[in-house]
């Protein structure tokens, strides 16, 4: 399937997001564009990054949300009702600082025992947040900075992400300024 995992990712994407989430799913365009224009540049695995970044936002469906943490209910989905490699689901579920929020929400404990992160997925997290956080609500290209800004004036500070994605901004804005040098060392290169 890896040669189709884009694709198959994208009609799923498309099906749960586009009719019932429209600026969700002009954002999810977004992160995966990013994905397919960085990804060869940094040897990523892009048919598996570009998959995850069509597919992170999913658990926002109105169908799929049970826990009201996203990235949960998405890879729960993704797990349970397709045919999801376990990859593609714990990229959903560990994408842009997840851990934080699921520690906000009280769910740490199902997302690592559900979705364990192997060493060799960290990287490809990394690249997916870089893609998240470098794409704003309307598929238009931000800073991280930028993206984290909006981030927290689209949330009361007492939500759950908002206080997340607080916490977690050095980690996130370190692990997208090392994604941003090696797209430079790469362009030097």
């Amino acid at each position: 399937m890896a040669d189709r995992l884009p694709a198959w990712a994208r009609e799923i994407a498309q099906r749960v997001l586009a009719g019932v989430l429209p600026d969700r799913w002009v954002h999810t365009r977004g992160v995966a564009a990013q994905a397919r224009s960085v990804g060869p540049l940094l040897g990523w695995d892009t048919d598996l990054i570009e998959a995850a970044a069509w597919l992170h936002d999913i658990g926002y469906a109105p169908a799929l949300a049970v826990t009201g943490f996203h990235p949960l209910d998405g890879a729960r989905y993704l797990r349970d009702r397709t045919d999801a490699a376990p990859a593609v689901c714990a990229l959903v579920a560990h994408h842009s600082g997840a851990v934080a929020e699921a520690a906000e929400r009280g769910l740490s404990k199902f997302l690592l025992a559900e979705f364990p992160l192997g060493g060799h997925l960290r990287e490809q997290v990394i690249a997916l947040t870089y893609c998240d956080f470098t794409t704003g609500p309307r598929g238009e290209r931000l800073s991280p900075e930028e993206r984290i800004a909006e981030i927290l004036t689209r949330y009361e500070p007492d939500s759950a992400v908002h206080r997340a994605v607080q916490t977690s901004a050095p980690r996130l804005l370190e692990q997208c300024r090392e994604v941003t040098a090696a797209l430079h060392a790469n362009e030097r290169g």
